[in-house]
């Protein structure tokens, strides 16, 4: 199955700069905040924040890179740290073959509770899709210096593949929303309902918009 994305993703090349669109889905449980997180994934903020926004992304995905750092810094000092958003990972690995590699290793700081430094590390030193920069050696050294994080822990499971079922799952719930692109956003009350759309590496006010309007609800 894995195999077969990644062969896909090679036909993936041309994005336009931004794709978006809100739309409204009828309520999904398995979107509900406290079951996202009992599966296991990263989060910040609180744990009964009142909106949840959800990151389908590829850690190779330079417009994953753009959100990170030109927006998400916002939406986290305007709701996630007073309280109102908690922010989601989602893996949605298809923009290149070393894309499953960098997701497993994500996943494998997080066990330790060192996703967030991690995942703004490998955007830090980003480079061009499947070009060296996120092989398995590079990636082990990335992890190598994150303060606090026990890298033979990390090289275990890493090598063992430990959390390959949960990016599977991961990318399975991602095609049950019908994306294909990364990044791509769900944005939704903390109990599943409500679920909004938003693709693209969209600038502040367009999920400024959408958080209010479900916050309103």
């Amino acid at each position: 199955m894995l195999a077969a994305i990644f062969s896909a993703a090679l036909a993936y090349s041309s994005y336009l700069p931004y794709y978006a669109f809100a739309k409204t889905q009828v309520g999904n449980p398995t979107l509900s905040l406290s079951n996202l997180i009992k599966q296991g994934q990263p989060h910040q903020g609180s744990t009964t924040a009142p909106v949840t926004v959800i990151d389908f992304s590829d850690l190779q995905c330079s417009l994953c890179n753009r959100f990170v750092k030109a927006t998400e810094p916002q939406i986290n000092s305007t709701y996630v740290q007073v309280g109102k958003v908690a922010l989601i990972f989602e893996h949605l690995p298809n923009r290149g073959f070393d894309s499953l590699p960098a997701a497993l290793a994500a996943q494998c700081t997080n066990d330790q509770g060192k996703f967030w430094q991690y995942h703004n590390l490998l955007y830090k030193n980003q480079g061009p899709i499947d070009s060296g920069w996120a092989n398995k050696d590079n990636l082990k050294k990335f992890a190598s210096q994150i303060p606090g994080l026990d890298v033979q822990k990390f090289d275990s499971c890493f090598d063992s593949q430990k959390f390959k079922s949960v990016i599977e799952s991961d990318l399975a719930l991602a095609h049950s929303l019908g994306f294909t692109q990364t990044p791509s956003f769900i944005i939704v009350k903390n109990y599943g309902s409500f679920p909004q759309q938003l693709l693209g590496p969209q600038p502040f006010p367009e999920f400024k918009s959408v958080i209010d309007k479900e916050l309103g609800r």
